[in-house]
């Protein structure tokens, strides 16, 4: 169990992301299975050639300092979570810092631990702002489209994330009750340093990978708030795809009314460590003042982080100053897949 921390914290800032880019599901199976077969993924979203974590990153932090309303000098701590951080020797944090006007005062980082990478800045967020020792934090979790051609990944694989500025609670617009997290060493997704694509094992991706841990780590952080799943407005799970979430939900009771807002993987597909993130996100967008929040992220490796969260008055007047995670779903632009080989450099060229 997670205490919380020495002084209230929320969320005083959010933003997302997600590149103008979408790969029809049915495109990549007429490319690898001869035929146009549909996919519970109607099409995921793609960074254009000039788009990396780095730079999505940077576009989804400045909506949330544009929500949060503060200056940017006064973030102590910038952290990126990801799978596919531009250099594997150089942060990304530190790229993040100096585009938003942060350096040089703030620390920067960057955080691994699959798709739950985000989360858990968004964790050492709360430690370090609920201690006192910074007034906000960001946290971000954001990815790029990580797949092997042909591979099941590649039809769910996805880019885009969120931002999420932690600062004091009577500041935020959404405060952070509670967290915990729910852990093992299970192998059911992975990559080598010298492999350009991740593995995972089939079989063990479902049980005792993601139902293993999103669904304790629920029971967990309800059983810790004494909340039961009708007390939740919201809830919002990891997305890898459109049916664990789904069969996670059901099996614990919340209806689709309270999951519709923040499952987004049929439109844009997994965003790795920016999907529960940019669920959350997408669900502010649209909550009110008073509104329980239930979210659990889920990282192969592996573990699961959950929130409760109390949605507050301020975030009436935050809405509206930034782009939703909405509005960046509609501008979509469909790509073949030739140009989606293009734009990620599929083929070697030297």
């Amino acid at each position: 169990m997670l205490n919380e921390p020495a002084r209230p914290v929320g969320i005083v800032g959010f933003g997302s992301y997600v590149p103008r880019f979408r790969l029809p599901g049915i495109e990549i199976s007429r490319i690898w299975t001869e035929n146009n077969s549909s996919s519970p993924v109607k099409a995921k979203s793609v960074p254009g050639k000039d788009e990396d974590t780095a730079t999505m990153s940077i576009e989804a932090a400045r909506n949330a300092l544009a929500r949060a309303q503060i200056d940017p000098r006064d973030l102590r701590a910038v952290w990126i979570g990801s799978e596919s951080h531009p250099y594997a020797v150089k942060p990304t944090g530190t790229i993040v810092a100096e585009a938003i006007g942060a350096t040089p005062t703030t620390l920067a980082a960057d955080w691994q631990f699959a798709c739950k990478a985000g989360t858990e800045a968004m964790q050492a967020s709360i430690g370090l702002v609920g201690s006192g020792m910074a007034e906000y934090a960001l946290a971000i979790g954001m990815d790029t489209a990580q797949s092997r051609p042909g591979d099941a990944l590649e039809y769910t694989a996805g880019a885009g994330g969120a931002a999420f500025i932690i600062g004091p609670a009577d500041e935020a617009s959404a405060i952070i009750q509670h967290t915990t997290s729910f852990v093992s060493d299970t192998a059911d997704f992975w990559r080598r340093p010298t492999t350009h694509y991740p593995s995972h094992a089939e079989r063990f991706s479902g049980d005792p990978g993601y139902f293993g841990h999103v669904i304790p780590a629920a029971e967990q952080i309800m059983a810790e708030m004494k909340m039961t799943p009708a007390d939740y407005d919201y809830v919002v799970f990891h997305q890898p795809n459109p049916k664990f979430p789904t069969r996670a939900l059901k099996s614990l009771g919340f209806k689709e009314a309270q999951w519709k807002a923040g499952l987004l993987v049929p439109d844009i597909g997994n965003t790795y460590a920016g999907a529960a993130m940019i669920g959350l996100a997408a669900t502010l967008d649209e909550a009110k003042p008073g509104n329980r929040i239930l979210m659990v992220s889920y990282g192969s490796g592996a573990g699961a982080d959950g929130f409760d969260l109390l949605v507050t008055d301020k975030i009436v007047d935050v809405q509206g100053r930034a782009p939703s995670t909405q509005s960046y779903i509609r501008r979509s632009e469909e790509i073949d897949y030739a140009q989606y080989v293009r734009i990620r450099r599929k083929l070697a060229t030297h």
